[in-house]
């Protein structure tokens, strides 16, 4: 009788964002196959787990594959991870989920925090349906076409993206997008975790030319508006005496006052600067 995969999820930032049957399910498998090893091994130390662990990525799975499939035929239970959230997405697992089905290997979920999952949930969009699209190409004129392909998509829209692609992938989005809300997600449960909206094009503005940290974006149905709930939009001197606010607040760069100004009142990071260059007239 073969074994069984185990497809757990991990924390994505926070590690205290583990289930106690993830924690049991990896403590009594024979292998857990990892992502990456060395990030794995610190989520097992801070519980005191020993299990053995393998590298399975995508770069190995050709040749690691079969050797997990192996290891499940001889009765071992295999536990998948991948670097953070639920493997399978924008990760291999989803080939060795296929290929034990296709084996009648028994594949069990350990279900928990998805970053796609918790990036929409703070986003305020409607989330019925919900697609997830995982990273954009690399190449300009490919991820062009790829942001045409999902404004044709109707409802909300997830996706991840590196820090040193965020603000040229912003771009792009803006370009096709237009005003089209958008809410940005970063560092998701760690300390500086940080939420952002406003368009694409807005976003790109405020967001320092390096930045760190990973990013989960949500792209809002089409006919999203702000302030939806149909208060007025404040006037120049509403605007102009909360940014004036803020800067008091903290000493903060003129950009950061501009985006904590337009999250305070809900409105757009451009509407704050208009507002402010004519309140100086």
């Amino acid at each position: 009788m073969p074994g069984t995969l185990f497809v757990v999820a991990t924390p994505i930032g926070n590690l205290e964002d583990i289930t106690l049957r993830a924690l049991r399910v990896l403590g009594e498998a024979d292998l857990i196959a990892a992502e990456d090893t060395r990030r794995t091994a610190r989520l097992l130390a801070r519980h005191a787990i020993s299990t053995p662990t393998v590298s399975f990525h995508e770069h190995n799975t050709r040749t690691a594959l079969p050797k997990l499939i192996s290891r499940l035929e001889e009765s071992k239970a295999v536990a998948l991870v991948t670097d953070a959230g639920t493997p399978g997405i924008s990760d291999p697992g989803v080939e060795l989920v296929r290929a034990c089905i296709e084996r009648g290997i028994p594949v069990e979920p350990i279900p928990g925090v998805s970053a796609a999952l918790t990036a929409a949930v703070a986003s305020g969009f409607p989330l019925i349906p919900l697609t997830i699209a995982g990273f954009p190409p690399y190449k300009s004129k490919d991820r062009t076409r790829w942001f045409q392909t999902l404004s044709e998509i109707q409802w909300t829209i997830t996706f991840f993206e590196a820090p040193h692609r965020i603000q040229a992938t912003l771009r792009t989005a803006g370009e096709v997008l237009g005003d089209r809300q958008i809410m940005l997600g970063r560092e998701l449960t760690k300390i500086h975790q940080e939420f952002l909206r406003g368009t694409a094009s807005d976003l790109a503005e405020i967001l320092p030319a390096r930045t760190k940290g990973e990013f989960t974006v949500v792209i809002s149905q089409i006919g999203h508006k702000p302030n939806s709930s149909g208060a007025l939009s404040p006037s120049d001197e509403e605007i102009a005496a909360e940014f004036g606010h803020v800067t008091e607040l903290a000493p903060i760069s003129r950009r950061e006052a501009v985006r904590a100004t337009a999250q305070r009142l809900g409105i757009r990071s451009r509407q704050v600067y208009a507002a402010i260059e004519r309140a100086k007239k």
